[in-house]
């Protein structure tokens, strides 16, 4: 008989304890009405700890790293409770392009298991709410809509199919405790890493009439082996999800508490759902992470084992990584396997921008001139205490390297205003770096303290709201004027754009966007074919490529004479466009 050491033994009482009381929680049906009643008795089948222990030793305990549940578990439910016996399910996105993601990641499990999508919450028989936790007022957002829904629950509990509320995403790990027992307003509470579970904690509340929650986060989950279902099939462009998590722990950020450790999601997985994406009709797809250019493939080897991915004057608060195909290879090898497909990638984080990933766009051209490059603040002492890990020097150098390589460049930015402590004169460092560097798009945002961040134990949240609010404004102000001057600049070129839809103002007008990411508007018409003119001529529609006479702008959006329909390839060629000349022919 083999004997455990004491901290095996611990971890494996905790680990149990862990399974019982937060992998699925009961929680009480008792209502604030009724202080005699007694929570319903958990189901006779729940694992005992001999039945946990044998899962524990065939899985190995994994040491924790990941949060799957094994659907072989004794107990609770069978395989066969899991299916959602085509019931309707409302998705309701808040938040980022991941949040996108994520709810494709999440329609693929659910339809896997047999529930069906519906496109009005009345006709639900589940909701699932996926959420943001990097806003306090993205989270008021929340709640008031929760509040709403709990109104419609009501309403349907008379009913033999009740409606099921679920909070998915970053505020459900954050926020887990408050949204099962507030007012009992929530079914389901699932994390980031939790989404395979979803089937089985659905199954649970709908068995049992109990709440449940997994919030486990994962140290390898990336679902690899998930291939996501485009919520709208009408649209050309798409998220790829290429990385979850991040390391860097910036002072003001939750993102690592609520999404966990960076890890990076295998090169082949990531070929295969875009080849997939491609053969679906997608012309362009993003390719998304919290931090897109630390990625790294550990299961490849990599040709640049020897390049130092860091910036020159920027740090990092973890240890170098190495090993591993790294993002330039993965920009390089998704341009080759997809060359009429238009790349994008956000958001990357400016100490990770090896030359690799700008030969990469300056060699490809479909992958997109546009970098998204967060600074947050212009001040040095400020992003010294956000734990940005560079000075607004090594900012304002990268930004100077980058535009020398690929002139083109189309520049978009991050920045927080009223952080703890800015003062009058650190604010004006953000005015005057968005002033010199311009930008073409700009993210502007109040900071709002997060429990869990370094900046909530160790610093005040002391500019008041009337100041951050005018400082906002002024930022606001600051990027439209340089935005407006470099938007102006591109009067008079010849421009490719992906026509998305119809424009909001007017059905005799399309929109679609060049490779800043600019909106560009142009009247519907028939158009020839190709660049050769002639009489054969064809709608515009969207998912087309459209080349453009840019004859308009301001700050925001751009307008155009459309020319003749055309692909990536050839417009490049037939423009011979050079992407390091400051001029389109």
């Amino acid at each position: 008989m083999q004997f455990l050491k004491p901290n095996s033994v611990t971890r494996i009482f905790r680990n149990f304890y862990n399974f019982h009381k937060k992998t699925t929680i009961f929680y009480s049906t008792k209502t604030k009405n009724d202080s005699n009643s007694n929570p319903k008795k958990l189901p006779p089948n729940i694992p005992d700890l001999r039945e946990f222990l044998i899962v524990n030793r065939d899985l190995s305990l994994k040491s924790n790293k990941s949060a799957q549940i094994n659907p072989d578990i004794p107990g609770y439910l069978e395989k066969s409770d899991f299916s959602g016996r085509d019931r309707k399910v409302f998705f309701e996105v808040y938040g980022c392009q991941m949040n996108v993601s994520d709810t494709e990641i999440v329609w693929a499990i659910l339809k896997e298991n047999q529930y069906q999508k519906c496109d009005d919450p009345k006709e639900a028989d589940v909701i699932l709410v996926i959420t943001c936790a990097i806003r306090e007022g993205a989270e008021q957002k929340i709640w008031h809509r929760l509040k709403h829904l709990n109104a419609m629950k009501t309403k349907r509990s008379k009913k033999k199919s009740p409606l099921q509320i679920a909070v998915l995403g970053c505020m459900a790990e954050r926020l887990k405790t408050q949204l099962l027992e507030k007012d009992q307003w929530v079914d389901v509470v699932a994390g980031p890493d939790s989404y395979k579970d979803l089937p089985r904690l659905l199954s649970l509340t709908s068995h049992y009439g109990q709440s449940a929650v997994n919030v486990i986060l994962s140290a390898d989950e990336t679902y690899a082996d998930v291939m996501p279902v485009r919520l709208n099939t009408e649209a050309p462009t798409s998220f790829v999800s290429i990385m979850r998590g991040c390391d860097n722990m910036c002072t003001y950020c939750i993102v690592p508490f609520t999404r966990g450790r960076e890890r990076s999601r295998p090169v082949d997985s990531i070929l295969g759902e875009i080849k997939s994406l491609e053969k679906n009709g997608i012309k362009e797809v993003t390719l998304l992470g919290q931090n897109v250019n630390s990625y790294r493939d550990l299961s490849q080897s990599s040709e640049l084992e020897s390049e130092n991915n860091l910036v020159p004057g920027f740090k990092t608060v973890y240890k170098p990584k190495i090993g591993g195909l790294r993002f330039g290879e993965l920009l390089q090898q998704v341009a080759e396997a997809v060359p009429e497909v238009r790349i994008r990638f956000t958001s990357p984080h400016p100490k990770d921008f090896p030359d690799s990933v700008l030969e990469a766009i300056k060699n490809y051209p479909n992958i997109c001139e546009n970098i998204h490059i967060p600074a947050q603040s212009g001040n040095s002492n400020v992003l010294d205490r956000m734990r940005r890990g560079y000075t607004r020097e090594a900012y304002i150098d990268l930004v100077k390297h980058i535009r020398s390589t690929l002139p083109n460049i189309a520049l978009s930015s991050d920045f927080i205003c009223g952080f703890c402590g800015e003062t009058d004169a650190e604010f004006e460092d953000t005015i005057t770096l968005i002033e010199q560097i311009k930008y073409n798009v700009a993210y502007v945002f109040a900071y709002s303290m997060r429990e869990k961040t370094t900046a909530h134990r160790r610093f005040v949240d002391d500019v008041p709201q009337e100041v951050k609010i005018e400082r906002v404004q002024r930022m606001m102000n600051a990027y439209r004027k340089g935005a407006a001057e470099l938007h102006s600049r591109m009067v008079g070129q010849n421009q490719l754009i992906l026509i998305e839809a119809k424009s909001k103002r007017s059905d005799a007008e399309w929109f679609g966007r060049n490779d800043a990411n600019i909106k560009v508007i142009i009247k519907d018409c028939d158009l020839p074919v190709s660049s050769c003119g002639g009489e054969d001529k064809k709608p515009i529609t969207s998912g087309d490529f459209i080349a453009v006479k840019i004859v308009d702008s301001n700050s925001q959006v751009l307008k155009g004479i459309p020319l003749h329909h055309t692909t990536i390839q050839k417009y490049h060629e037939n423009f011979k466009t050079n992407r390091t000349s400051s001029s389109v022919k």
